[in-house]
């Protein structure tokens, strides 16, 4: 028997499989929380220089009468009033006593606390991108934990770093070490995610696994909603810290519930750990392993010895590895980029933030309807939508808001839909014994967009069109990679090197479309020269 099979007799969505989604979702709504909470603490509210010492209390303080956006952007923004005359001309003199801000929006925020405007407004999009930048290595350095120390363990260890150093930060007591531990937060919240999903995908049959795999970024959607009305009750940017970081402690019992991979069990040669999970699951979802059970045979009977470098060792693994890579770059890119810049919509914050998040309820039901057709063509699709409704709102005039508000929202229901679709993508790709390392790679180029995306915002400054021509151009170049990638729809999850190499032949794409369709899968997999025919589940 196959893995497939053991876990298609043990139930493979049974009662088991849904307790450990439940384990699973719940990180994902505090992902949510760290990942975007920055669009509230880090918010630039209406601000003009302060004329002397005496026109506010303290720093970040207001004064009598409102502020407006057009405040911002006038001169008395970032100069004083008073005016130097030099060689018979006028120059304007910066601001010596600091700035005032409006509170009509938000007591405090990193930018009033530390004055991140003016000359230093480029510091608060570099600690965004610092923050991306801690997710890039924290998905390589936790996705290559993962794979030799097991899932369990590192996304525990994710979960406990992200909720100490999120508390942390509450109280940083300057910028330098705010941004610090916030890529501390950012490489573990990589960690909790890719581990989370590998280990809910491998212990999830075929017919389940795309289901179970968008389970997850429900779970995440909904934090993004909840942010909203937490961020608009809670106006102070350190007791807003403080709230979406302090629950991550009520997470501590996962020591004693979260059970170990029996897939990465085995590919480690761990036989009896497996058999021993694989048994408990069977008795929760009330089955019985098959009496004629031989482990040794599941993956060829011997302990999977690999490196990263099989990923471009192999000319199939190495063209899937460097599509697969770019779709995640440009996809984060397009969804930070979008997501980061909704305050340039001139809409209501906390309205459109909320909308952000409900319009991911919808974008993955979406993929859950079309997605167990084909892989290959939802995500061009998806992609494709994401681009052309970037580069619609080049058409837009900037005083139609609500229009380019709606065309954003249809540029984030794209891109959400094609990020929930490379997730269940990636993983059916890459084999069982470099499976986390892939997803790994995948995300370190997805944070390479990530870390992109607040920087191409910047241009915005200069050159309104410059992000919008490049968030439309990139997920249509994204759209047309895709179609050169395999189809995974019904196919069991390969779990060696080989069997990912030979995992779809494009020499016969007819007879494996018939196959599926008639519900049963065969595929050849020739490993140490040997045949072996593996028949999946219906």
């Amino acid at each position: 028997m196959n893995f497939e099979e053991i876990l298609s007799a043990i139930g493979g969505f049974g009662k088991y499989q849904k307790i450990l989604y439940v384990w699973i979702c719940l990180p994902q709504i505090f992902l949510a929380f760290h990942m975007m909470v920055s669009v509230f603490t880090g918010a630039t509210p209406p601000y003009r220089c302060r004329e002397s010492p005496s026109a506010g209390a303290g720093r970040g303080s207001s004064i009598p009468g409102k502020l407006s956006l057009n405040d911002s952007l006038s001169d008395s923004s970032c100069f004083s009033a008073d005016a130097l005359l030099r060689e018979n001309r006028s120059e304007r003199v910066p601001c010596a006593h600091g700035w005032v801000f409006s509170r009509e929006t938000f007591q405090s925020t990193t930018v009033t606390e530390w004055d991140l405007v003016c000359d230093k407004a480029d510091l608060n999009s570099f600690g965004i991108s610092l923050y991306m930048l801690g997710l890039m290595v924290g998905s390589v350095l936790f996705g290559a934990m993962a794979d030799r120390y097991g899932r369990r363990f590192v996304l525990l260890l994710g979960i406990a770093l992200q909720t100490v150093f999120g508390v942390a930060v509450a109280f940083a007591p300057n910028f330098a070490i705010y941004v610090i531990l916030r890529f501390v937060v950012g490489s573990t919240v990589s960690g909790v995610i890719i581990n989370a999903f590998v280990l809910g995908t491998e212990w999830t049959c075929t017919k389940k696994r795309m289901l179970a795999g968008i389970i997850t970024d429900y779970a995440f959607g909904l934090g993004y909603m909840l942010l909203a009305g937490i961020a608009y009750l809670i106006r102070d940017w350190r007791k807003l810290q403080l709230a979406i970081s302090t629950p991550g402690f009520l997470l501590f019992f996962y020591i004693w519930v979260l059970p170990h991979s029996a897939r990465w069990l085995l590919a480690k040669d761990r036989r009896e750990e497996a058999i021993a999970l694989l048994h408990k699951a069977a008795l929760v979802n009330g089955r019985a392993l098959p009496p004629t059970l031989r482990v040794e045979k599941v993956l060829g009977g011997e302990k999977q010895n690999n490196s990263p470098l099989d990923i471009i060792r192999m000319p199939q693994m190495r063209k899937r590895a460097v599509i697969l890579f770019y779709i995640w770059f440009v996809t984060v890119l397009v969804y930070y980029g979008l997501s980061l810049g909704v305050s340039r919509l001139g809409t209501n914050l906390y309205l459109t933030q909320f909308v952000f998040g409900l319009i991911e309820i919808p974008a993955r039901t979406l993929v859950l309807l079309v997605l167990p057709f084909s892989r290959r063509l939802s995500q061009c699709a998806f992609l494709a939508l994401g681009g052309v409704a970037c580069l619609l709102m080049l058409a837009v005039p900037a005083d139609r808001t609500y229009v380019l508000a709606g065309l954003a929202i249809v540029g984030k229901f794209g891109i959400t839909a094609s990020f929930a679709v490379i997730y269940v993508y990636t993983a059916e790709l890459f084999p069982t014994v470099l499976r986390q390392t892939g997803l790994g790679l995948s995300c370190m180029f997805a944070r390479m967009g990530g870390v992109l995306a607040p920087i191409i915002n910047m241009l915005h400054n200069h050159s309104p069109a410059a992000p919008l021509v490049i968030f439309g151009t990139a997920p249509l170049l994204g759209a047309a990679l895709a179609l050169a990638l395999p189809e995974t729809a019904d196919r069991p999850l390969p779990d060696t090197v080989e069997e990912a190499e030979n995992y779809w032949s494009a020499r016969h794409p007819d007879k494996d479309d018939s196959e599926m369709s008639e519900g049963i899968t065969q595929t050849t997999r020739s490993t140490e020269g040997q045949e072996q025919n593996v028949t999946s589940e219906a």
